[in-house]
């Protein structure tokens, strides 16, 4: 790797990422926003997970982002998960979903394949990607070790028996001693599902809902004091509920599409005054009762 410092005075400093908010198979609100912000050549094109499901067109959408090439960084949420699952025999299909025309196409494999690939999260210029959020005792070097460690097991060959003990609400506290299956559970509750804990960190998935149905003594993960990732921007998607939500050091990017509101992008400038939000309606992608 060439040292920074050698890099010559020609060089240009690297283009802000472009991340979106849960696609959920909207393909045409996918496609106006890409248009209307128009990044220029070569952004790198961050996804926060849930690129498909509920929406109409998840194959098309699924495309899409795999024929973006090296300019995609998607990280796994649930939904992309839960095509996984059901493609093993782990879960069954469950009403609204529309993920059966991707488990039908004649490349099924490798679109699962390339699914299962993607990693759980992603950090990069001090800027911190998952799909849900982290707990607040861990920082950004050991989320992403914990993310490798799952992300490894859903790439080894036994990822079926890693997948289907992925399910469950306990373990909800991180302790350093988590071994095995419960560790990777913990790690994907977390990076995946979070929404909701105390200060001490124990999630709580009751409640799905806004921020005024925080469960008894919860809060949103990243309000908890003295979190750990405060020093970096944290970059996630998953809470249709919250909404759109962007301060200096957190960039929440759900703002319902799939629920026919608005898809959202930013531009993730390393400056938050410079960051630049786009979005368009999607009325054309309202699904009965939402999707998250």
């Amino acid at each position: 790797m060439t040292p920074a410092t050698t890099l010559s005075s020609t060089s240009h400093p690297p283009l802000a990422p472009l991340a979106f908010g849960d696609l959920q198979g909207c393909r045409k609100p996918f496609q106006q926003l890409l248009a209307k912000a128009a990044p220029p050549a070569g952004t790198p094109l961050w996804f926060a997970g849930d690129l498909i499901n509920r929406g109409a067109e998840s194959l098309a959408t699924l495309r899409d982002i795999i024929a973006l090439g090296e300019l995609a960084v998607p990280v796994l949420g649930n939904h992309d998960l839960h095509l996984l699952s059901v493609s093993a025999g782990i879960r069954k299909l469950k009403k609204g979903d529309t993920i059966a025309e991707i488990l039908a196409a004649p490349d099924a494999d490798d679109l699962l394949e390339w699914v299962r690939h993607r990693p759980l999260a992603h950090f990069e210029h001090g800027m911190l990607m998952v799909h849900a959020g982290v707990l607040p005792q861990w920082d950004a070097n050991l989320t992403m070790e914990l993310a490798d460690e799952l992300q490894r097991a859903l790439r080894a060959s036994n990822w079926k028996e890693t997948l289907a003990g992925l399910y469950g609400n306990e373990p909800n506290r991180w302790t350093p001693g988590l071994k095995g299956i419960e560790r990777l559970r913990l790690t994907c509750s977390t990076l995946t599902r979070i929404r909701f804990c105390n200060a001490e960190g124990v999630m709580d998935f009751s409640s799905s809902g806004a921020l005024s149905a925080a469960p008894p003594g919860c809060m949103p993960w990243f309000d908890v004091p003295s979190r750990k990732t405060a020093n970096v921007t944290v970059v996630f998607g998953h809470w249709a509920a919250l909404g759109l939500t962007v301060r200096d050091n957190l960039v929440g990017l759900d703002s319902g599409c799939v629920w026919g509101e608005k898809l959202s992008a930013v531009r993730l400038t390393q400056n938050p005054a410079e960051r630049t939000l786009t979005q368009v309606d999607c009325e054309s992608c309202r699904v009965p009762g939402g999707g998250n």
